[in-house]
């Protein structure tokens, strides 16, 4: 599948490009991504490159990842770009000198179950001794802003006092388990940038996103609705390993980048603010519900195994308030049902 010859996908991008908000403030900037082929970076990527050459922008966009095979294929449309470089580089390592960095933005992790459970190591140095390396260069290098990709798991399981997240809320996480690697990490990702506000001086921003979906997920995704959208687009009866009674948020993943975006230009340094489409609250069998039906197949019911269980989260209702991200002028485009069919075409074509 290539995305950037996907009339579909392009659309969105065209339509993210176009958002009125002050992209001056980008303009001239350099701005570094890491996890630059994962699900949100790579749109992230799309987008200002498509500024830069329908615009003018003038941003320099320098993309991380490790896999320099997958960022070629990937980002072949801007490999020889003057306003695209790229490194490959393990982010847990101290970061090479790049030069001046306006805005870093850390969005490489592991972010799915099967990940957290094979490589709980990788899960958790990513998310703290990568954001130490990063946030460490950046408060060498005068960087304005550290956008740090957090996530609704940082709340871990909700006591039944609240309807939805606020960001001040904080619930259970069992430390003692393999599957806490991710969201302890995440949390201690975050305390990481308030030590270096604190000690250095440097600026930084939170997002805590929601479940994110879209035809940016890796084909080794194992999160429930990955293998729903790949199960939908071959038209394959939808495979449920519960009952499916989970209430979450989800997010179409052109939404969550341009919400990166605002986080970058409008939130208060210091903040951390939840990124959820509040209209995008939906149980798992209702989802697949959803694509069973515009796949024309059935759910059926099926026990996980033993390494997908290992990964699994155990919350059963995990919702944001995103009125904090509502305030800062954002609010997503698309809808659960567009996104879900939208996403099963993209891949489909």
């Amino acid at each position: 599948m290539q995305l950037l010859t996907n009339e579909l996908y392009k659309n969105d991008i065209v339509a993210a490009a176009y958002t009125e908000i002050e992209w001056d403030k980008l303009s001239g900037k350099t701005v570094l991504l890491t996890g630059a082929t994962g699900m949100i970076a790579s749109v992230l990527v799309d987008i200002l490159m498509y500024r830069n050459q329908h615009e003018k922008q003038n941003t320099k966009v320098i993309a991380i990842s490790r896999n320099e095979q997958k960022a070629r294929e990937r980002f072949a449309e801007y490999w020889n770009s003057p306003y695209f470089s790229y490194l490959s580089h393990d982010i847990t390592a101290p970061l090479p000198e790049v030069g001046k960095v306006d805005y870093l933005l850390h969005a490489a992790s592991n972010t799915h179950p099967r990940a957290y459970a094979t490589d709980p190591i990788g899960t958790i140095t990513a998310n703290v001794n990568g954001t130490y390396e990063l946030l460490q260069y950046a408060s060498e290098h005068a960087c304005e802003r550290f956008l740090f990709f957090s996530s609704v798991e940082i709340y871990g399981e909700n006591r039944k006092d609240v309807d939805k997240f606020e960001e001040s809320y904080l619930g259970y996480i069992d430390c003692n388990t393999t599957r806490a690697g991710y969201p302890e990490s995440k949390r201690l990702g975050e305390a990481l940038c308030n030590a270096f506000a604190a000690q250095k001086g440097q600026e930084f921003v939170i997002g805590r996103f929601s479940r994110v979906y879209g035809p940016t997920m890796g084909q080794d995704d194992s999160k429930a609705i990955a293998q729903f959208i790949r199960k939908a687009a071959k038209k394959e009866d939808i495979i449920l390993k519960s009952e499916g009674n989970q209430l979450y948020s989800y997010t179409y993943v052109v939404d969550a980048a341009m919400a990166a975006i605002y986080l970058l230009l409008y939130a208060k340094a210091g903040e951390a603010i939840n990124v959820a489409d509040s209209q995008s609250d939906i149980m798992l069998k209702d989802m697949a519900a959803i694509l069973a039906h515009a796949a024309g197949t059935k759910v059926v019911f099926e026990l996980p195994d033993e390494v997908e269980r290992a990964g699994y989260s155990t919350a059963t209702k995990a919702t944001l308030d995103a009125g904090k991200m509502e305030n800062l002028g954002w609010k997503a485009q698309t809808s659960i049902e567009e996104g879900l069919r939208k996403t099963i075409k993209c891949i489909q074509l």
